[in-house]
């Protein structure tokens, strides 16, 4: 190599460096992307302390977001234990008491009645039929719509999945064995059993084993086997019944409106990416711990007594379920476009639904 080419080389290599200089400067660093100022919020759900799954999934969602924001949000979660109450979510968020709540669209129905469409609706949509309704169909820009009048944005939480029909005292045979039966069934579900002359009720998570054996109610549904057999319920009401009214139950996370406007996007990004991924995380724990109680209740609880509703009761649910649809329709324009979009979805999932899953299930149980 000449002495010419070397000291051009050099000359080229410090050009380099200091081109790499000059870019090192003008890129912007974390901190100065990110300010260092802390962001705290406040989050409440609607369940007790360390409650399995429910609650759990807010505590992940607290360090999610910790971590995500590299220490730059910090979430304070209160639980029903601090507020005490298990149905003020909706209010609180609203008015500004906490920043982010956490519970499920339908306990809301009294505040706004379109609010009940948002968690599941009977003989509706699975959880993945519903989840591409929610990301694909126009489900959370409707959800939106709807608590925007509420000063509220609201991301999915997690879905339940399948729903069992619930755990009953007594056998059901027939319409009739719902006459005047006290059973703590929330949302759109409430109203269609009371349309077959039950009467529906909601209490709050931790008062539903006493309420059940104490006979205030006949019957509860809760979620599934991975929630329902720790609470106990096989003890006082031995018939446990499939599923009907909620295919596929969603939580949510409720953001208010004035809190979220205040925030820097990168930090609005993390509170709702965080929900999404905590979503998928939950709806997965519920799957496995309703996998895991099946198969605890087929082999050591041989006293629980696994029905299916009779077929006239079936005919008698979706009867009193189509013409509350129909009402809900006439009701306001808002409500009519929600349910039609819903109705229209599910017509296009389920065609796919069957000749996917459904024919899959059949074919191997052959």
């Amino acid at each position: 190599m000449t002495r010419l080419t070397s000291t051009l080389l050099a000359c080229l290599l410090l050009l380099g460096a200091c081109s790499q200089e000059q870019a090192d400067q003008n890129t912007p660093s974390t901190d100065q992307v990110y300010p260092a100022k802390i962001i705290k919020l406040k989050l409440a759900h609607g369940w007790p302390k360390g409650y399995p799954i429910f609650g759990e999934s807010v505590e992940h969602y607290k360090e999610l977001v910790e971590s995500m924001s590299d220490g730059r949000i910090q979430l304070t979660v209160d639980s029903t234990n601090k507020h005490k109450s298990a149905f003020g979510i909706f209010d609180f968020i609203k008015s500004g008491q906490y920043d982010i709540g956490q519970s499920a669209s339908y306990y809301y129905g009294g505040k706004d009645p379109d609010a009940l469409f948002f968690s599941s609706m009977p003989f509706s949509m699975t959880t993945q039929e519903q989840w591409a309704w929610f990301y694909e169909g126009g489900g959370l820009e409707l959800a939106n719509e709807v608590y925007a009048k509420h000063n509220m944005q609201v991301m999915l939480a997690g879905n339940t999945g399948m729903q069992m029909g619930g755990w009953f005292r007594k056998e059901i045979n027939t319409v009739d064995d719902l006459k005047g039966l006290k059973m703590r069934i929330p949302g759109f579900g409430g109203k269609v059993i009371a349309g077959v002359g039950a009467v529906p009720t909601n209490i709050p998570t931790g008062e539903l084993y006493q309420a059940l054996e104490r006979g205030t109610i006949d019957a509860l549904e809760w979620v599934g086997p991975g929630l329902d057999l720790r609470m106990g319920f096989h003890k006082v009401a031995p018939y446990y019944y499939s599923g009907w009214h909620e295919p596929g139950t969603e939580l949510m996370y409720f953001f208010n409106k004035d809190s979220m406007a205040k925030l820097p996007q990168w930090a609005k990004s993390i509170l709702l990416n965080a929900a999404k991924l905590t979503s998928y995380n939950m709806t997965t724990s519920t799957f496995a711990a309703n996998a895991d109680n099946w198969q605890a209740i087929s082999s050591q609880y041989p006293n629980v007594q696994v029905k299916q509703f009779p077929a006239e009761v079936m005919a008698a649910l979706k009867e009193s379920n189509s013409a509350l649809i129909e009402q809900e329709k006439a009701r306001s324009p808002i409500a009519k476009r929600i349910i039609e979009s819903r109705e229209e979805y599910l017509k296009k999932a389920r065609m796919w639904t069957t000749i996917g899953e459904q024919l899959y299930l059949e074919s191997v149980a052959n």
